[in-house]
């Protein structure tokens, strides 16, 4: 057949290179330099010299697949997890966590340095126990007709393929230990061909898990399911679809923050690491320096994580979000731990807020804990606010940089950036930042 010249038509060959891995990027790739172009290199680390593959080649940088090791970083450990480079949940378990959180705070410090200007000296990075520290975990679950077998685990690092886990060293051992009790009880059901995933959350009095099942569930597998319950003393959950949530057996979860007591819903967000939540919102009182007389303000402030502590020291504190059932929780708790000066709002951050009842209130002080997306929408309005300090907790360091700019454009000093390492061995920079008013801002 004939063969004709496609201008449009990409053009691949397989390329060999020995590279030499000069650092570590925030999620876990070595990265070397070959020609000028950088080459991210997935299960390198900084030192080791590799030979690889070049799988992808861009205008700016490429990628490479590890084919061999010419020599070993002395910060390379042995992976805990025997799922590790197939399971696509942690991407570093082949770095010691000094070099992760040390490559994190590095790529936190240049980006706010790139995009600002200025940045001070990092605080010494909030982290917990490197593994044993998830609280909440989300398992697929698929039935293989031919092998006539569930699949209960975690997504493959390159596809949507499931990875069967029957161990995962970063759970909490509370959790862990209750994988393969529970993929032998999902086995046995008869709904087996019909269920969807299983979560699984540590709440302070005892796991719970949600069952995602497609069918209606029939009374021999509700009994086996109760049978389990009792068993493993965990509370479960049945979810028909993805509103309605009936509860089979247990108490109601809760989680202690600031000896307060937050009663939660099982689908509610609840931070993942306590270990390091508990820091974070300490560090956020701190930062505050939150005075009886004044009044704080929280946007996207969940179910009051933050805002529920800060009432122990403040005047008054307004919480504002935008899910109806957080706002619910939050009152709720509110109202369970005794804090008449905490009052929620309902409302779209992302909208017009001009005309929202909580815009036309004064604020002494500020925190905002926005999704990635960040607090675009909100920033012109903080500095219209004037505070006298901004606490910005940030899931993605990008939007951190982008909309710290309003407020040094406005004026403020960043004071203090600490790191927080709330997902060892992933990919995932979370931060928090203090913002100062300088004299000569009106208020």
């Amino acid at each position: 057949m004939a063969q004709f010249y496609s201008p449009n038509r990409r053009v691949t060959t397989k390329q060999t290179l020995t590279v030499t891995v000069n650092s570590l990027d925030p999620f876990g790739q070595g990265v070397a330099r070959h020609n000028g172009k950088a080459i991210f290199i997935p299960g390198t680390l900084p030192g080791e010299q590799a030979e690889i593959e070049l799988t992808e080649q861009k205008r700016q940088y490429s990628r490479g697949k590890l084919k061999r090791l010419l020599n070993r970083c002395s910060e390379r450990v042995a992976p805990a997890c025997p799922h590790f480079g197939i399971c696509g949940g942690c991407q570093q378990q082949h770095a010691n966590s000094q070099l992760q959180q040390m490559s994190k705070a590095d790529s936190l410090r240049r980006l706010i340095m790139r995009e600002t200007g200025s940045c001070p000296e990092l605080d010494p990075v909030i982290f917990g126990p490197e593994y044993g520290y998830r609280r909440r975990a989300r398992f697929g679950l698929f039935y293989q007709t031919k092998q006539q077998r569930l699949q209960m685990g975690f997504h493959h690092n390159e596809s949507h393929d499931l990875v069967s886990v029957k161990h995962c060293p970063v759970l909490r051992p509370e959790l862990e230990r209750l994988l393969q009790p529970l993929y032998h009880c999902l086995s046995a059901l008869q709904a087996v061909r019909r269920l969807g995933h299983v979560e699984l959350v540590l709440a302070d009095n005892g796991p719970l898990m949600v069952l995602r099942h497609l069918d209606t569930l029939k009374e021999v597998d509700r009994v086996a399911l109760t049978d389990f319950a009792l068993r493993e003393d965990i509370a479960v959950y049945l979810a028909g679809d993805s509103e309605s949530l009936e509860k089979l057996i247990g108490e109601e979860p809760y989680y202690q923050i600031e000896g307060l007591r937050l009663a939660f819903h099982p689908r509610d967000f609840i931070q993942v690491n306590d270990r390091v939540n508990q820091q974070m919102v300490a560090q956020a009182i701190a930062w505050l320096d939150v005075r009886p007389d004044e009044r704080v303000l929280d946007l996207f402030c969940g179910m009051g994580n933050f805002t529920l502590p800060l009432a122990k020291f403040a005047r008054e504190v307004v919480g504002v979000e935008g899910v109806a059932a957080l706002v619910a929780n939050g009152q709720y708790n509110a109202q369970n731990n005794a804090l008449p000066n905490v009052s929620f709002f309902h409302e779209n951050l992302e909208s017009d807020i001009s005309c929202q009842p909580w815009a036309t209130q004064g604020f002494d002080k500020i925190l905002l804990d926005p999704a990635r997306a960040g607090a675009a929408g909100v920033m012109s309005h903080i500095v219209k606010l004037a505070p006298k300090r901004v606490v910005y907790v940030s899931c993605n360091p990008t939007t951190l940089a982008r909309d710290s700019q309003v407020l040094l454009a406005a004026g403020y000093r960043l004071a203090q950036v600490r790191m927080l390492d709330m997902f060892p061995h992933t990919g995932h920079l979370e931060s928090m930042a203090l913002f100062m008013q300088e004299p000569g801002v009106a208020k």
